[in-house]
């Protein structure tokens, strides 16, 4: 069959570029093995069709949230979940997908799992088996053989269809070769999470072969790692004495001008956001935490009384922020464009790029300046993926150097990458030190560096109980960078606010700002999140357990602020059981919102409050002690077990993903294998009808 006919639809649906990012790697690749690939966003759905397409389809999905398609997929899941389409809506449809996510989240993949399960239903088949790529422990450990096992799937699949997707007419006839044949698998084990066992539709697979699948994959990494006298910037046999096999070099695309400023006004509000955007003053700012306390915890009043944004108890928003200013300086040092940090970017395609459908990135604004980009539109933090190794390789002089930035992007150095850049979130300044013979144009960071991504937070407060006010509250995240020397690095976003509100903070003691504080009050820039389901039961009878350690208290605030009201303005009402279980390490540092707390138990709103003290082994608080919140679970194990099998009751879990909702997950799977008298499978399918009701919640990260 002639090269030039081999097409295939290449969609992807991303949240924060990575999806974006492999779909056009596969594109690229895609000509050099003969094929041509049709590549576009999911959500540009003018221009593909799937109840017409004849080609095989190729699709990209990234999971968001605890387990949701990204939003650009909104739509495009929105319209293939009608009910009313047929059982063969698409059964003239081929297709492979690779499903991005990250273990430490429940929903691992869900975002792909959804489309994936939803194609089959409409009668599509796969021709290529589904990847699971875990960014827990380095996507490229699935994404890299997926690609590479593409291009078989592909030319075995255009054989046995006989080319007829490229012929022009009705929908061509399906031969029996391509109805019975086995999607190709692909070069390298998907790497496997438990969480497949909390599936309704569990394929029977052993939680032994899951476990040792895991293990299977965690030691071909840990076994590339292990050698400790490697460094970024050194690497010793037989790696630095290896044959490599380096990416190809991704093609350029932008040409940069930088034109002398007329000095325009410029503001954040204009980097695009499909979300409306608010400039909104904080009102109040309170440490929660003493000052001996291991992290610090503060608490922020934004006055939305202005403004027409809303929100209900357990939504999120988003705060638009800038990058550091000193790490933006460093970095125009280090780039030697500190002299022109206020002119003005102009951008434009190149006229001879080699790349498919380059376009200018949307997230950079038309005469922006340079300070501007690279402080609220680019994320310089963001750990340089392969590709952008790659292309920093051909701009660095030093031999050594340059071979060392070869090895941490070959197939070779796959460990070396994990341990000195993904796992030490070494980021593009860190490389720059680290190489000083490299020296990249601005063009190459515009076109590998991500937009600078809004910080989430879940809202800790009510609007019935404080009108025309949004509470939310959050550690100042302080990490090492152990890239090039140990740097203390704080949150972008954390880091930020804290320097903001540093003139107005008060202390706990404090219930209100002193006078004349609000007219100082700094302004932020806030937006709505798509809407989830981690609110109050509509029907307020309903016993709810809510699990919140730490700042994942927050959204339970903002529950009990709210039920209080609620029982203010309807005496006679029915309202559920609450429960609280609370975690922190000592009960006199960072028992946030103690009083508060309490204030609601004596009212009789919160029913029962548990809370553990990781650190104050000796205390207790109510009740025997315990350490975490999923020790406390187990204490009180048959309560919660009659709550949530034969109440109705609904369980909310706010917090850290990696550990705590892990933790609480096996807690619960514990509790219900007893209490129930089932076996473990039966108790995790158990949990996992409660997630499909809509009765256990969780809004967690990592």
């Amino acid at each position: 069959m002639p090269r030039a006919m081999r097409r295939f639809l290449l969609l992807y649906a991303t949240q924060r570029g990575q999806a974006k990012a492999i779909a056009e790697e596969i594109s690229e690749q895609a000509v050099a093995h003969g094929f041509s690939a049709d590549l576009h966003c999911i959500s540009e759905s003018d221009k593909y069709d799937l109840k017409m397409e004849r080609a095989p389809l190729v699709v990209v999905v990234s999971t968001t949230g605890t387990g949701d398609p990204p939003d650009t997929a909104r739509k495009f899941v929105k319209e293939i979940q009608d009910k009313t389409l047929p059982a063969d809506f698409l059964a003239h449809l081929r297709y492979g997908l690779l499903g991005l996510g990250d273990s430490e989240y429940t929903y691992f993949c869900n975002g792909g799992k959804v489309i994936d399960k939803r194609l089959q239903e409409l009668g599509a088949q796969h021709f290529y088996d589904t990847g699971h790529a875990d960014d827990c422990v380095g996507l490229e450990l699935v994404v890299e053989p997926w690609i590479a096992g593409l291009w078989a799937a592909l030319t075995k699949h255009f054989r046995s269809s006989g080319g007829q997707e490229e012929m022009s007419g009705a929908l061509p006839g399906i031969s029996k070769a391509s109805l019975n044949s086995d999607p190709v698998k692909p070069p390298l084990l998907h790497i496997g999470s438990q969480v497949e066992l909390l599936r309704l539709d569990d394929s029977g697979r052993q939680h032994s072969e899951v476990l040792e699948q895991n293990e299977t994959n965690r030691g071909q990494t840990n076994g590339l790692i292990e050698d400790f006298e490697s460094s970024l910037i050194r690497s010793k046999p037989p790696l630095s004495q290896a044959s490599l096999s380096i990416p190809a070099l991704p093609p350029e695309y932008l040409q940069v001008h930088l034109q002398e400023s007329l000095g325009q006004e410029e503001s954040p509000a204009s980097v695009t956001s499909a979300d409306p955007v608010f400039q909104v003053p904080i009102s109040k700012a309170i440490q929660l935490t003493t000052n001996d306390a291991i992290k610090t915890t503060l608490l922020l009043e934004l006055d939305i009384s202005k403004t027409e944004f809303s929100y209900q108890p357990g939504d999120a928003f988003s705060v638009i922020c800038p990058n550091s200013d000193l790490e933006v300086q460093n970095l125009l040092h280090r780039l030697q464009l500190t002299d022109k940090r206020e002119h003005c970017v102009h951008l434009k395609i190149r006229a001879d790029t080699r790349k498919k459908g380059a376009a200018l990135p949307q997230h950079v604004p038309e005469r922006c300046s340079l300070q501007f980009l690279l402080t609220w539109c680019l994320e310089i933090r963001a750990v340089p993926k392969k590709a952008f190794l790659r292309a920093l390789a051909d701009c660095t002089r030093d031999s050594a150097e340059k071979r060392r930035l070869q090895e941490l992007c070959s197939k070779q150095g796959a460990g070396d990458y994990n341990r000195f850049v993904r796992d030490a979130s070494a980021c593009l300044l860190d490389l720059l030190l680290a190489f000083p013979s490299c020296q990249p144009p601005l063009s190459l960071l515009l076109e590998h560096l991500p937009k600078l991504q809004p910080r989430p937070y879940s809202c800790a407060s009510s609007g019935l109980f404080h009108p025309g006010r949004l509470h939310f509250i959050f550690n100042i995240v302080e990490f090492a960078s152990n890239a090039t020397a140990v740097v203390l690095r704080k949150g972008v976003c954390t880091g930020w606010l804290a320097t903001l509100v540093a003139s107005i903070l008060q202390p706990n003691t404090q219930a209100s700002p002193a006078d004349g504080r609000e007219a100082l009050a700094p302004k932020i820039s806030i937006s709505p999140r798509a809407t989830n389901s981690f609110h109050l039961p509509a029907d307020p009878s309903a016993p709810i357990i809510m699990v919140g350690p730490g700042t994942g208290v927050a959204p339970f605030i903002g529950f009990l602020q709210h039920r209080a009201k609620l029982q203010e303005q309807y005496p006679e009402g029915n309202f559920g059981a609450m429960w609280l279980f609370f975690g922190c390490r000592h009960k006199d540092r960072d028992y946030l919102f103690r009083d508060e707390l309490r204030h609601f138990l004596q009212r009789g709103v919160l029913t029962h409050l548990k809370v553990s003290f990781s650190r104050d082994a000796a205390l207790q608080e109510e009740e025997a002690p315990v350490k975490y919140v999923q020790d406390s679970l187990q204490l009180h194990g048959p309560q919660v077990a009659r709550i949530l099998l034969h109440e109705k009751g609904c369980l909310y879990v706010c917090g850290d993903a990696k550990n705590m909702a892990k933790d609480v997950n096996d807690a619960l799977v514990e509790i219900i294998s007893k209490e129930a008298g089932v076996d473990k499978l039966e108790a995790m399918k158990t949990l996992a009808t409660l997630k499909e009701e809509k009765r256990y919640l969780q809004d967690i990260w990592s």
